[in-house]
Protein backbone atom coordinates (compact mmCIF):
# COMPACT_ATOMS: atom_id res chain seq x y z
CA UNK A 1 0.00 0.00 0.00
CA UNK A 2 2.92 2.56 0.60
CA UNK A 3 3.98 1.61 -3.15
CA UNK A 4 0.14 2.50 -3.93
CA UNK A 5 -0.04 5.73 -2.35
CA UNK A 6 3.41 7.18 -3.70
CA UNK A 7 2.56 6.09 -7.03
CA UNK A 8 -0.95 7.86 -6.99
CA UNK A 9 0.36 11.04 -5.70
CA UNK A 10 2.48 11.52 -8.29
CA UNK A 11 0.55 10.46 -11.08
CA UNK A 12 -1.83 13.15 -9.83
CA UNK A 13 0.45 15.89 -10.69
CA UNK A 14 1.49 14.14 -13.49
CA UNK A 15 -2.07 13.76 -14.90
CA UNK A 16 -3.06 17.01 -14.35
CA UNK A 17 -0.33 18.69 -16.29
CA UNK A 18 -1.49 16.06 -19.35
CA UNK A 19 -4.87 16.03 -19.41
CA UNK A 20 -5.21 19.93 -19.50
CA UNK A 21 -2.86 19.18 -22.92
CA UNK A 22 -4.90 16.65 -24.53
CA UNK A 23 -7.72 14.74 -24.08
CA UNK A 24 -8.58 12.53 -21.38
CA UNK A 25 -9.08 9.52 -23.75
CA UNK A 26 -5.53 10.20 -25.55
CA UNK A 27 -3.75 9.84 -21.98
CA UNK A 28 -5.92 6.43 -20.70
CA UNK A 29 -4.46 5.20 -24.12
CA UNK A 30 -0.98 6.00 -23.95
CA UNK A 31 -0.77 5.23 -20.38
CA UNK A 32 -2.25 1.56 -21.01
CA UNK A 33 0.00 1.01 -24.19
CA UNK A 34 3.27 2.03 -21.98
CA UNK A 35 1.79 -0.09 -19.23
CA UNK A 36 1.94 -2.96 -21.88
CA UNK A 37 5.64 -2.41 -22.55
CA UNK A 38 6.82 -2.11 -18.64
CA UNK A 39 4.43 -5.07 -17.57
CA UNK A 40 5.90 -7.34 -20.61
CA UNK A 41 8.97 -8.12 -18.18
CA UNK A 42 6.78 -9.51 -15.25
CA UNK A 43 4.71 -11.53 -17.74
CA UNK A 44 8.08 -12.84 -19.37
CA UNK A 45 9.86 -13.98 -15.71
CA UNK A 46 6.13 -15.72 -15.28
CA UNK A 47 6.13 -17.72 -18.12
CA UNK A 48 4.93 -15.48 -21.25
CA UNK A 49 2.04 -14.92 -22.97
CA UNK A 50 0.62 -18.45 -22.78
CA UNK A 51 0.51 -18.37 -18.54
CA UNK A 52 -1.70 -15.26 -18.96
CA UNK A 53 -5.03 -17.27 -19.63
CA UNK A 54 -8.00 -16.85 -17.38
CA UNK A 55 -11.45 -18.44 -16.74
CA UNK A 56 -12.92 -15.10 -15.57
CA UNK A 57 -12.38 -12.79 -18.69
CA UNK A 58 -15.80 -11.88 -18.58
CA UNK A 59 -15.47 -10.46 -14.95
CA UNK A 60 -12.15 -8.93 -16.50
CA UNK A 61 -13.80 -7.28 -19.38
CA UNK A 62 -16.62 -5.40 -16.62
CA UNK A 63 -13.78 -4.83 -14.37
CA UNK A 64 -11.90 -2.93 -17.06
CA UNK A 65 -14.98 -1.42 -18.21
CA UNK A 66 -15.86 -0.19 -15.13
CA UNK A 67 -12.29 1.45 -14.06
CA UNK A 68 -11.51 2.96 -17.54
CA UNK A 69 -15.07 4.95 -16.47
CA UNK A 70 -13.42 5.82 -13.17
CA UNK A 71 -10.11 6.75 -14.32
CA UNK A 72 -11.53 8.50 -16.87
CA UNK A 73 -14.06 10.63 -14.40
CA UNK A 74 -10.77 11.43 -12.15
CA UNK A 75 -8.41 12.62 -14.63
CA UNK A 76 -11.02 14.96 -15.94
CA UNK A 77 -12.01 15.93 -12.11
CA UNK A 78 -7.84 16.51 -11.66
CA UNK A 79 -8.37 19.52 -13.40
CA UNK A 80 -11.67 21.18 -12.56
CA UNK A 81 -11.11 21.13 -8.79
CA UNK A 82 -7.72 21.01 -6.60
CA UNK A 83 -6.07 17.99 -5.57
CA UNK A 84 -7.13 18.03 -2.19
CA UNK A 85 -10.64 18.19 -3.32
CA UNK A 86 -10.82 15.60 -5.96
CA UNK A 87 -8.88 13.06 -3.67
CA UNK A 88 -11.18 13.79 -0.39
CA UNK A 89 -14.07 13.21 -2.75
CA UNK A 90 -13.11 10.09 -3.99
CA UNK A 91 -13.19 8.72 -0.50
CA UNK A 92 -16.47 8.51 -0.74
CA UNK A 93 -15.75 4.93 -2.03
CA UNK A 94 -15.04 2.88 1.16
CA UNK A 95 -18.64 3.45 1.62
CA UNK A 96 -19.80 1.58 -1.89
CA UNK A 97 -16.79 -0.77 -1.15
CA UNK A 98 -17.66 -1.63 1.99
CA UNK A 99 -21.11 -2.63 1.00
CA UNK A 100 -19.95 -4.66 -1.68
CA UNK A 101 -17.55 -6.70 -0.07
CA UNK A 102 -20.13 -7.38 2.93
CA UNK A 103 -22.88 -8.07 0.40
CA UNK A 104 -20.56 -10.02 -2.59
CA UNK A 105 -17.49 -11.36 -0.98
CA UNK A 106 -18.40 -12.39 2.35
CA UNK A 107 -16.42 -9.78 4.23
CA UNK A 108 -17.47 -8.66 7.82
CA UNK A 109 -17.18 -5.64 9.29
CA UNK A 110 -16.66 -5.38 12.94
CA UNK A 111 -15.64 -2.81 15.08
CA UNK A 112 -12.06 -1.46 14.20
CA UNK A 113 -13.14 -1.58 10.69
CA UNK A 114 -16.50 0.69 11.13
CA UNK A 115 -14.56 3.23 13.13
CA UNK A 116 -12.04 3.68 10.74
CA UNK A 117 -14.41 4.27 8.00
CA UNK A 118 -16.74 6.53 9.77
CA UNK A 119 -13.81 8.75 11.08
CA UNK A 120 -12.34 8.62 7.48
CA UNK A 121 -15.41 9.96 5.73
CA UNK A 122 -16.22 12.38 8.78
CA UNK A 123 -12.46 13.40 7.65
CA UNK A 124 -13.03 13.74 4.16
CA UNK A 125 -16.62 15.73 4.74
CA UNK A 126 -14.57 18.34 7.23
CA UNK A 127 -12.21 18.85 4.70
CA UNK A 128 -14.63 19.03 1.39
CA UNK A 129 -17.44 21.03 3.45
CA UNK A 130 -20.06 19.92 0.75
CA UNK A 131 -22.77 22.02 2.93
CA UNK A 132 -21.08 25.43 2.73
CA UNK A 133 -21.67 26.37 -1.17
CA UNK A 134 -23.01 25.03 -4.30
CA UNK A 135 -21.54 21.47 -5.59
CA UNK A 136 -19.42 22.18 -8.77
CA UNK A 137 -19.30 19.32 -12.11
CA UNK A 138 -15.87 18.86 -10.94
CA UNK A 139 -17.27 17.70 -7.86
CA UNK A 140 -19.74 15.33 -8.51
CA UNK A 141 -17.30 13.72 -11.72
CA UNK A 142 -15.24 13.06 -8.70
CA UNK A 143 -17.90 11.20 -7.02
CA UNK A 144 -18.51 9.01 -10.34
CA UNK A 145 -15.21 8.24 -10.11
CA UNK A 146 -15.51 6.97 -6.21
CA UNK A 147 -18.24 4.87 -6.99
CA UNK A 148 -16.32 3.23 -10.19
CA UNK A 149 -13.47 2.81 -7.90
CA UNK A 150 -15.36 1.04 -5.45
CA UNK A 151 -17.01 -1.90 -8.02
CA UNK A 152 -13.33 -2.19 -9.30
CA UNK A 153 -12.04 -2.62 -6.06
CA UNK A 154 -14.31 -5.31 -5.37
CA UNK A 155 -14.16 -6.83 -8.71
CA UNK A 156 -10.30 -7.13 -7.99
CA UNK A 157 -10.60 -8.71 -4.84
CA UNK A 158 -12.72 -11.58 -6.70
CA UNK A 159 -10.62 -12.07 -8.94
CA UNK A 160 -7.62 -12.64 -6.73
CA UNK A 161 -9.19 -16.02 -5.57
CA UNK A 162 -8.89 -17.20 -8.89
CA UNK A 163 -6.05 -15.63 -10.60
CA UNK A 164 -2.75 -14.42 -10.21
CA UNK A 165 -1.95 -10.56 -9.64
CA UNK A 166 0.53 -10.86 -13.00
CA UNK A 167 -2.65 -11.99 -15.50
CA UNK A 168 -5.30 -9.07 -13.45
CA UNK A 169 -2.36 -6.41 -14.78
CA UNK A 170 -1.83 -8.06 -17.78
CA UNK A 171 -5.78 -8.47 -18.21
CA UNK A 172 -5.94 -5.12 -16.99
CA UNK A 173 -3.27 -2.64 -19.57
CA UNK A 174 -5.17 -5.52 -23.07
CA UNK A 175 -9.00 -4.32 -22.27
CA UNK A 176 -7.92 -0.92 -21.24
CA UNK A 177 -5.98 -0.30 -24.79
CA UNK A 178 -8.46 -1.61 -26.53
CA UNK A 179 -11.55 0.10 -24.68
CA UNK A 180 -9.35 3.60 -25.86
CA UNK A 181 -8.35 3.23 -28.94
CA UNK A 182 -10.90 4.58 -30.88
CA UNK A 183 -12.03 7.45 -29.08
CA UNK A 184 -7.98 8.35 -28.52
CA UNK A 185 -7.48 8.34 -32.02
CA UNK A 186 -10.91 10.17 -32.75
CA UNK A 187 -9.12 13.17 -30.66
CA UNK A 188 -5.22 12.81 -31.24
CA UNK A 189 -3.37 15.88 -30.97
CA UNK A 190 0.50 14.98 -31.04
CA UNK A 191 2.21 15.55 -27.28
CA UNK A 192 4.69 18.23 -26.81
CA UNK A 193 8.06 16.54 -25.49
CA UNK A 194 6.95 17.84 -21.93
CA UNK A 195 3.74 15.94 -22.12
CA UNK A 196 5.83 12.77 -23.01
CA UNK A 197 7.02 12.98 -20.27
CA UNK A 198 4.37 13.52 -18.10
CA UNK A 199 2.58 10.54 -20.08
CA UNK A 200 5.84 8.37 -19.29
CA UNK A 201 5.55 9.10 -15.69
CA UNK A 202 1.43 8.51 -16.03
CA UNK A 203 2.47 5.22 -17.85
CA UNK A 204 4.90 3.95 -14.84
CA UNK A 205 3.03 4.98 -11.98
CA UNK A 206 -0.36 3.59 -13.57
CA UNK A 207 1.17 0.29 -13.97
CA UNK A 208 2.72 -0.63 -11.29
CA UNK A 209 0.59 1.19 -8.66
CA UNK A 210 -2.00 -1.22 -9.80
CA UNK A 211 0.43 -4.13 -9.04
CA UNK A 212 0.75 -2.66 -5.50
CA UNK A 213 -3.08 -2.80 -5.08
CA UNK A 214 -3.46 -5.97 -5.96
CA UNK A 215 -0.47 -7.41 -4.22
CA UNK A 216 -2.34 -5.74 -0.43
CA UNK A 217 -5.81 -7.10 -2.00
CA UNK A 218 -4.11 -10.48 -2.23
CA UNK A 219 -2.66 -10.40 1.29
CA UNK A 220 -5.66 -8.58 3.36
CA UNK A 221 -9.25 -8.35 3.64
CA UNK A 222 -10.69 -5.43 0.93
CA UNK A 223 -12.07 -3.87 4.08
CA UNK A 224 -8.47 -3.76 5.79
CA UNK A 225 -6.59 -1.96 2.33
CA UNK A 226 -9.45 0.41 1.83
CA UNK A 227 -9.25 2.21 4.47
CA UNK A 228 -5.31 2.85 4.54
CA UNK A 229 -5.56 4.58 1.20
CA UNK A 230 -7.55 7.32 3.47
CA UNK A 231 -3.51 8.72 3.72
CA UNK A 232 -3.89 9.95 -0.06
CA UNK A 233 -6.03 13.01 1.31
CA UNK A 234 -3.20 14.39 3.44
CA UNK A 235 -0.48 13.73 0.65
CA UNK A 236 -2.58 15.24 -1.97
CA UNK A 237 -3.17 17.96 0.17
CA UNK A 238 0.65 18.24 1.07
CA UNK A 239 1.36 18.14 -2.59
CA UNK A 240 -1.19 20.71 -4.15
CA UNK A 241 0.25 22.67 -1.61
CA UNK A 242 4.01 22.36 -2.91
CA UNK A 243 3.34 22.01 -6.31
CA UNK A 244 0.39 24.38 -6.83
CA UNK A 245 0.70 26.66 -4.00
CA UNK A 246 -3.19 25.71 -2.78
CA UNK A 247 -4.52 26.64 0.33
CA UNK A 248 -4.53 24.21 3.53
CA UNK A 249 -6.47 25.38 5.81
CA UNK A 250 -7.34 24.46 9.84
CA UNK A 251 -10.38 22.58 8.59
CA UNK A 252 -8.27 20.76 6.30
CA UNK A 253 -5.48 19.91 8.82
CA UNK A 254 -8.36 18.41 10.79
CA UNK A 255 -9.96 16.39 8.52
CA UNK A 256 -6.33 14.89 7.77
CA UNK A 257 -5.68 14.11 11.69
CA UNK A 258 -9.11 12.39 11.61
CA UNK A 259 -8.37 10.08 8.78
CA UNK A 260 -4.78 9.10 9.82
CA UNK A 261 -6.18 8.64 13.02
CA UNK A 262 -8.68 6.13 11.84
CA UNK A 263 -6.09 4.29 10.18
CA UNK A 264 -4.41 3.56 13.04
CA UNK A 265 -7.15 2.44 14.35
CA UNK A 266 -7.75 -0.18 11.51
CA UNK A 267 -4.63 -1.33 11.67
CA UNK A 268 -4.51 -1.85 15.50
CA UNK A 269 -7.70 -4.15 14.66
CA UNK A 270 -6.56 -5.65 12.11
CA UNK A 271 -3.40 -7.13 14.25
CA UNK A 272 -5.84 -8.27 16.78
Amino acid sequence: MAGWLACIVVMTVAGREATSRISVFQVMELRSLMGIVLLYPLVRRDGGFRTMKTPNLKRHVLRNIVHFGAQCCWLLALTLIPLAQVISIEFTMPIWTAILAVAFLGERMGVWKNTAVVLGLVGVVVIVRPFGGEVSSGQLIALAAAVGYAMSVTLVKSLTRTDRVIVIMFWMVMIQAALGVIPAIALWQWPSASVWGWLVVIGFCGTYSHWCLTQALLHADATIVVPMDFLRVPLAALTGWLVYAERIDLLTAAGAALILGGNLLNLKGAKR
